[in-house]
């Protein structure tokens, strides 16, 4: 325990906790605006599948903001435990950065989430849509506020120092920094992959289950479909985000494509070995010039080469395997959302849907029009292999992310913030074996509860019930009767 490297712990130790937390927001961010998306079709349509598809959704969105909430909790204990140099020598501008988020979004969220999960049957649908709209600005805004302040830490502007201490001189300068408009795309666009391809592969996961109604295939189409839409303008973004960060932070790019020499018409290196003890590249497999091409948008572009960065530059192996883990899954995103849409085909009309009252049952004999079961015999039908890979990607959105996010963070390296401060300045001195310990109880309770999330979520969907009680008088049919899959019996009240 003696040999343990303190800052190296503390690193490992705010990786592991930040790792963890990332996923939730994630999804919440998008999965917010996909639950508008049902309740207006929903109010527009009267279709009752539409009002399923939200109240089984928002289940999981109440779940997974839970779990956000509790482990962001433990990532600001840390700024005082493990990097107390931190808030001392920016907290001028962090402090009151995460002060907005709380103030303006967290507080908003959390009691309009309320308003989503238990009072339709009391509020108007009007006011209960527009609850549902305050969530989803919600977690936007909240995501506003944490990436200013996170794009402010990579390229920090609008400030100056006084004795050793950042004063902000311009807000907007701070909030709207060079970084900032990339990366906030970047996420939101991320965001939105993370969470199409979840719904899409629950939605296939039922499917497989042989719930085969309107809600479950809307549902697949969904997310399908979104992933579809947001995947192509996610490489157009990254790309944007790769210019800016060869024009700020020249290190981190030269570290994510493998490039040791400065030079013109650089490589693409699609595999290597970095080593940089020699500082080189082994068993490297490159194509000429491709890397100036989409780096500088011309052939003989020129890049600097981590040999011009020695000591300030981030470990070189994690950076450029993370970065090739985040694009080889972007493009099996692209190759299994078109694919996917295309087996689909939006361009064949289906057959329409009846209308529902709020917590109608369907009369008898509706079937097909209601968009019960009946209704999927006319749908374009995914292959059962096919549904087996949206449910392999169901989480394909958090492996992108992670490694993104450890492509910008430990990319940074040695910086914590960009020029300003390194981490090694603003570590505690609290002993190794201590920050090892708390480092493997994270640990241990982050994989206890990761593991149950995953099982809730899939056993939510093993056991989908409706949320709201349909018309009639039988209190045992309230308990049994699954709005999606109504079994057509005689006796039972049409409303």
């Amino acid at each position: 325990m003696e040999n343990l490297d303190a800052l190296l712990l503390a690193r490992i130790q705010f990786a592991a906790n930040i790792t963890f937390h990332i996923l939730f927001p994630t999804i919440t961010i998008a999965l917010g605006w996909v639950l508008l998306f049902f309740k207006l079709r929903f109010v527009k349509t009267g279709q009752q599948h539409w009002m399923d598809a939200y109240q089984f959704w928002v289940k999981i969105f109440a779940l997974t903001f839970a779990l956000g909430v509790v482990s962001g909790i433990t990532m600001s204990f840390q700024f005082g435990t493990n990097w107390p140099g931190y808030m001392e020598k920016v907290g001028n501008i962090a402090g009151p950065l995460l002060a907005y988020e709380v103030m303006t979004a967290f507080f908003l969220e959390a009691t309009m989430l309320g308003v989503m999960l238990f009072g339709r049957e009391r509020v108007s649908e009007r006011m209960h849509t527009t609850a549902t709209l305050l969530v989803a600005g919600g977690t936007t805004l909240s995501a506003f506020w944490i990436l200013a302040l996170n794009s402010w830490m990579h390229t920090p502007a609008g400030f100056e120092m006084i004795d050793g201490k950042a004063h902000v001189t311009n807000w907007l300068e701070v909030i709207f920094n060079p970084s900032f408009p990339y990366r906030f795309t970047h996420m939101m666009l991320a965001s939105g992959l993370t969470a199409a391809f979840l719904i899409a592969g629950v939605s296939s996961y039922r499917w497989l289950r042989s719930e085969r109604g309107a809600e479950v295939v809307a549902g697949i189409k969904t997310g399908v479909y979104l992933a579809a839409f947001l995947i192509p303008l996610q490489i157009i973004a990254g790309d944007l985000h790769g210019l800016n960060t060869l024009e700020y932070q020249p290190a981190k790019l030269a570290a994510m494509e493998g490039i040791w020499e400065t030079q013109k018409g650089v490589p693409a290196v699609l595999f290597a070995l970095p080593d940089e003890k020699t500082r080189t590249n082994r068993y490297e497999i490159a194509i000429p010039k491709l890397a100036s091409l989409y780096l500088t948008h011309d052939l003989d572009g020129e890049v600097k080469g981590l040999n011009d960065f020695k000591g300030k530059h981030p470990p070189v192996a994690p950076v450029f395997w993370a970065f090739r883990i985040m694009v080889g899954v972007g493009m099996l995103m692209l190759l299994v959302s078109w694919a996917s849409a295309y087996q689909l085909k939006p361009w064949k009309k289906q057959a329409p849907t009846l209308p529902a009252s709020r917590g109608s049952l369907p009369p008898q004999g509706a079937g097909l029009a209601w968009g019960g079961p009946a209704l999927a015999a006319t749908q374009p039908q995914l292959t059962v292999w096919h549904a087996r890979i949206l449910v392999g990607m169901t989480f394909a959105g958090w492996v992108a992310l992670v490694a993104g996010w450890y492509v910008t963070e430990i990319g940074r390296q040695p910086w914590l913030v960009s020029g300003v401060l390194t981490a090694a300045d603003a570590a505690s001195k609290v002993p190794a074996p201590k920050i090892a310990l708390s480092l493997a109880l994270y640990l241990t309770m982050y994989a206890a509860l990761i593991t149950a999330y995953i099982s809730v979520v899939f056993y939510l969907a093993r056991h989908k019930k409706h949320a709201d009680k349909p018309l009639g008088d039988d209190a045992a049919l309230e308990h049994q009767l699954n709005v999606l899959n109504y079994t057509e019996k005689a006796g039972v009240p049409n409303a």
